[in-house]
């Protein structure tokens, strides 16, 4: 399988802390990775500093063999990252349809597409996104992602907070993107069962350093090393 991600070395974190401790892994074109880890273990700043809202103070991080370590966030969303933040970050003043043009660049995602996912976007497309309930916000910062059709999607505890019923549509999306559409991605999540189970590959991260690398179906079959490393049990 061809290599999109690779990350060496990696340290980075906030103004002169750094949370990541020389954090190395690949990712191949149309792969998942569950990135696992307890509270405070360096997960989301791994993930921002793949979209660039962090200080990266070494190591090199490329996407398809371009570099990315010196990009803005936007030059990184150009060069095929899309970015689904745990705070969303939705415009609030748009409506959904505009949250979804005002991003949108060409390719086989766009906005029809979305609301043929979300239905329930399709059905407040005119509403703004302070009219939208959470797990609406979270289908919009979703589709806002996919619209700018990237290479690799970002997803930052996706699920958290979210009723039942939301989960599952929003897992079953998650598993089309990924697995039907063959869009690759790395999923933070605190359901680390739920993710596993439709991600190729997983890693650990504990004090900002990579603990544990298997395939996510090794991993989902041994519940007492996700006890070990997690504190969670199947």
């Amino acid at each position: 399988m061809p290599e999109l991600l690779k990350v060496e070395a990696l340290r980075a974190g906030y103004g002169e802390a750094v949370v990541l401790h020389d954090v190395s892994l690949a990712l191949g074109v149309g792969e998942t990775l569950a990135l696992l880890g307890r509270n405070g273990t360096g997960k989301t700043t791994f993930i921002n500093t793949l979209a660039g809202a962090t200080r990266q103070h070494g190591g090199r991080i490329a996407l398809g063999g371009v570099a990315l370590d010196r990009l803005a966030p936007h030059q990184r969303a150009a060069a095929g990252i899309g970015w689904v933040p745990q705070e969303r970050n939705i415009f609030k003043s748009l409506t959904v349809h505009e949250n979804l043009t005002a991003v949108e660049r060409p390719g086989p995602w766009n906005p029809r597409r979305v609301y043929e996912m979300f239905p329930r976007l399709a059905e407040r497309k005119g509403n703004l996104g302070t009219q939208l309930s959470g797990g609406e916000q979270q289908m919009l910062a979703v589709g806002r992602a996919l619209v700018v059709n990237p290479r690799l999607l970002l997803l930052d505890e996706p699920l958290e907070g979210l009723a039942p019923i939301i989960v599952e549509e929003l897992l079953r999306a998650i598993r089309r993107i990924t697995r039907d559409e063959g869009l690759a991605a790395i999923i933070v999540e605190q359901h680390p069962q739920a993710i596993l189970a439709i991600s190729d590959r997983t890693v650990v991260l504990d004090h900002g350093t990579v603990v544990h690398a298997d395939s996510a179906s090794a991993l989902r079959a041994q519940p007492e090393v996700l006890e070990r490393l997690l504190g969670v049990a199947r």
